[in-house]
């Protein structure tokens, strides 16, 4: 039986701190990265929907202009249906995230 004293076994914590903080940093970095996917799908989420509704009085540029002041870029418009009942479909990039929506001028069906 081998006898382990104290002498030997000197220095044996330093690589497991170093694998520790590495692994820390690692985990950190992707937290990061998944955090500013989320954040960049929150706002081609609402530069979406802000698109959509300036799209419907305001016409495409109105869309564009709209997604662009929500750090957006307008990927497509389509507009469909008479100008009194009008419906606008956008989709908005944001970062590395898309988001799609539609908004019309269309009155509700619902009785009130």
């Amino acid at each position: 039986m081998m006898r382990v004293s104290w002498d030997d076994a000197r220095g044996q914590a330093v690589p497991l701190v170093g694998a520790v903080v590495v692994l820390a940093v690692v985990a950190t970095m992707a937290i990061a990265e998944l955090g500013g996917s989320v954040v960049d799908a929150g706002r081609a989420r609402t530069a979406a929907d802000a698109a959509a509704l300036a799209g419907v009085t305001g016409g495409e540029q109105s869309a564009a202009r709209l997604a662009a002041e929500h750090g957006g870029e307008l990927v497509s418009w389509r507009s469909s249906g008479p100008p009194a009942a009008v419906t606008v479909t956008v989709t908005v990039r944001v970062g590395e995230a898309t988001a799609t929506a539609a908004a019309s001028n269309r009155p509700s069906d619902a009785a009130g």
